[in-house]
């Protein structure tokens, strides 16, 4: 999750009473998989360069940091919190702080930098994602790959808290992407039933998980995402039902 199109003193106070709630949060490990897959970065030929896309507090560049440690890491995003938070998590890497909404303020080295990209749970937070993404086209490669990720179905009260402004369908995200100039390789569902599931949960947890996430998590909400985390494992990885998309896209050679 980011901060790209919220309210940046909205964002820093996130990142500080949250981080612990997201690291428990059994979705992120979920997306995660589908991204990993997605990129395929076992076979890529070298050298890799990745840009992260509203990298936040690093999470995911980390992870991806200890995979594959002989990549070279880009993260942009809009939370000197999320930022300074990354740099300690991934100290090899190099984090800039970057505004989306507005054209590209990095070292011009980084110009058609990225070999890989990913930009998970960001677009849902912007007014303006094609602007977006047609910003940070100015990073990619020729033939860059693009992995994309965003909520679909129905917004909960934590999601409208966090600055959600409309979940996507596959529809919607391809218009996204072929709008943006890029090519498209696929778009599709993930997560039917149990991301689904969850989701629902969360949805009728109401205000309630507004609070728990900015404190101690009670004993019972710790074992459901437990739960779930071990559920997600039988969830269908494409579908036109899941609550997960994930699209996949390339710079134009």
């Amino acid at each position: 999750m980011s901060d790209i199109a919220a309210n940046a003193d909205d964002w820093e106070q996130h990142w500080r009473e949250n981080a612990r709630s997201n690291a428990r949060n059994p979705a992120q490990a979920y997306r995660q998989s589908l991204i990993f897959g997605a990129l395929g970065l076992e076979h890529a030929p070298a050298p890799i360069r990745l840009l992260e896309i509203g990298c936040g507090q690093g999470t995911l560049s980390a992870l991806i940091s200890s995979r594959y440690p002989a990549l070279d890491l880009l993260g942009l995003d809009l939370s000197h919190t999320g930022l300074e938070k990354a740099r300690v998590k991934v100290p090899r890497a190099t984090f800039f702080q970057q505004d989306l909404r507005e054209p590209l303020a990095i070292p011009q080295r980084y110009r058609a930098w990225a070999t890989h990209a990913v930009c998970s749970e960001v677009l849902e937070h912007l007014d303006d994602p094609l602007r977006a993404l047609r910003n940070v086209r100015a990073c990619f490669a020729p033939g860059a790959k693009l992995v994309i990720t965003v909520p679909a179905g129905p917004m909960s009260a934590y999601d409208r808290h966090i600055g959600h402004r409309a979940h996507f369908t596959c529809e919607r995200l391809e218009q996204l992407l072929q709008d943006a100039g890029l090519a498209l390789e696929a778009v599709h569902g993930a997560g039917f039933p149990f991301f689904n599931l969850y989701r629902l949960s969360v949805i009728a947890r109401g205000e309630q998980l507004i609070a728990d996430a900015s404190g101690t998590l009670p004993p019972h909400a710790r074992a459901a995402m437990w739960a779930f985390g071990q559920l997600f494992r039988l969830n269908a990885q494409r579908g036109a039902r899941g609550w997960q998309l994930l699209a996949i896209a390339r710079e134009p050679e």
